[in-house]
């Protein structure tokens, strides 16, 4: 018995070959696609975090650093980011500033700036820590890269206008330039700042640094932050 040809006109035979490159040729570019779009969500993001004692770790296990909790908590909610710890321990804007360019290493796809600190505690002029961080801020965007502003409220020490004008730094620079805001790095216990019983839970023994229970919940809240700015690496926004 002879095969049966589904086809048996030539223009026919003609046609549907002509239809299965067409369907082959729009398959392999939505596989391309497809695989393209999986390449860039897989994509692995380095983060460079340049900070002060916080930062770098200031008397604690280099386990317990904030940068290392930090990646732990990333690493868990499997958000494919690398830290690398930038932090210099009694930096400050000004220090910050003058280390920026070689900070933006070759494989850095975005910066967590968390300066200002130290600038506070030495009663730094607010106009001039602001001056700081925008030369931080539009030295990284000149790079292209994303940028997230870690902020810290100040105390009451220089009093209420120092306070007013020191507070106003980090969301006045994050709406001027549209990096990303986390306004405070000690808003997951900033309300036990004023009450020195609940303080000893979450500070060293200097009343300054947090120890690791304090790193612990500034990692948990800053974290979805750092998996937002790592998202805008990664769709180019």
């Amino acid at each position: 018995m002879s095969a049966i040809n589904l086809f048996p006109v030539q223009g026919v035979s003609i046609l549907y070959g002509a239809a299965l490159s067409a369907r082959n040729v729009l398959f392999g570019i939505t596989f391309s696609l497809v695989a393209t779009v999986q390449s860039v969500s897989a994509q692995t993001v380095t983060i460079a975090v340049l900070g002060d004692s916080l930062t770098h770790g200031y008397g604690l296990p280099a386990e317990e650093g904030l940068v290392s909790q930090l990646q732990r908590e990333l690493d868990d909610a499997n958000a494919d980011v690398v830290l690398i710890n930038a932090g210099v321990s009694g930096d400050t804007t000004a220090g910050g500033l003058s280390r920026i360019d070689w900070t933006m290493t070759p494989e850095t796809d975005a910066m967590i700036v968390a300066l200002g600190g130290n600038d506070l505690m030495r009663g730094i002029d607010p106009k001039q820590s602001r001056e700081n961080l925008l030369q931080i801020i539009e030295r990284v965007q000149a790079k292209g890269l994303p940028l997230l502003l870690v902020g810290i409220e100040s105390s009451n020490n220089f009093g209420p206008e120092f306070k007013a004008e020191f507070d106003a730094i980090y969301p006045e620079l994050a709406q001027e330039t549209g990096v990303l805001l986390y306004p405070d790095i000690f808003a997951a216990f900033r309300d036990e700042l004023t009450d020195p019983a609940a303080l000893r839970k979450y500070m060293q023994s200097d009343a300054i640094h947090p120890n690791k229970d304090g790193v612990a919940l500034i990692a948990e809240e800053l974290t979805p932050k750092i998996i937002e700015l790592a998202e805008q690496v990664r769709t180019g926004e």
